[in-house]
């Protein structure tokens, strides 16, 4: 058995290492603040923010007792679960059943979809902000399921394209064998096309749920107003009192919270984004 070689040293490599190295850890530094800032006194923060908890200073579980202990946390909690969970869900199902649609059937309106779609991801948010709320609110979407409809509309763009540019590079033969064995076409896709598809539907969905779980703005503009159903991100910016009062403690115990689990989704699943995106966008 031939001897494994080492790489040599390259003073390049080592320089690039220690690079990323240091860029890695001061992409960390917001989340060491936060959790050392979810230990401390309101007072303690704002006087030495950098100083770790001890003595005075320290509360312990305090912060995340009392947010706990908070009903309105609870609910907020459950709604952005509903909400991220029901909307990456219909958006990988309708995206990928509208790329396979629009890249097999070749029409000249298949293609002003495709290229709709494509157009989507290069508009700002700010330009439609107002007049989604304004038609939400009079269609009766501002609600967490009328939530996930609006997700599904701001969410198809990427995740078509990213569909698309899987299913081209999807062998035709591979259907064609599969309706000579007699697979009708809805057949053909949930039986063939879709278990294809699993590289790209798991980082379409990391996506979009790192982009739902973490989102302020749409569900502040359209459903911000109504306390029932409040999601992390308003209820965090809500901990901010009258004339700028804030219990700093408290709302750093609720990023931690917020944080942990997509940190968790993201680590668990993070080897797909880089194979799902690569196989989308190759011949997208």
């Amino acid at each position: 058995m031939p001897a494994v070689s080492r790489p040599r040293f390259s003073p390049g490599r080592a320089v690039l290492t220690l690079f990323l190295t240091l860029l890695s850890l001061l992409w960390l530094v917001p989340l060491a603040f936060i959790l050392i800032n979810s230990f401390k006194g309101k007072l303690f923060i704002s006087e030495s923010p950098f100083a770790l908890p001890n003595g005075e200073s320290s509360v312990g579980l305090n912060n995340y007792t009392k947010t706990l202990g908070d009903e309105n946390f609870g609910q907020a909690i459950l709604w952005s679960l509903f909400i991220t969970v029901a909307s990456v869900a219909v958006i990988v199902f309708f995206c990928a059943m509208t790329a396979y649609y629009i890249t097999r059937v070749k029409t000249w309106w298949t293609s002003v979809i495709y290229y709709l779609f494509a157009f989507s991801m290069i508009v700002p948010f700010q330009m439609v902000m107002f007049p989604t709320s304004s038609i939400a609110d009079r269609l009766g979407l501002a609600t967490p399921w009328g939530m996930v409809l609006l997700y599904l509309g701001f969410g198809g763009g990427l995740s078509v394209f990213l569909f698309s540019g899987f299913v081209k590079s999807i062998p035709l033969e591979i259907e064609e064998a599969s309706y000579i064995d007699g697979c009708s076409p809805l057949q053909n896709y949930f039986r063939v096309v879709m278990p294809l598809l699993k590289p790209t539907a798991v980082t379409v969905a990391i996506l979009n749920t790192m982009w739902v779980w973490n989102d302020f703005l749409l569900p502040y503009l359209v459903i911000g107003s109504d306390e029932r159903y409040k999601t992390i991100p308003i209820v965090i910016q809500g901990m901010i009192g009258t004339n700028g009062n804030k219990d700093l403690g408290a709302q750093m115990a609720v990023l931690v919270m917020a944080v942990i689990p997509i940190v968790v989704f993201y680590l668990a699943c993070q080897k797909y984004i880089v194979e799902g995106v690569a196989a989308g966008a190759v011949k997208g």
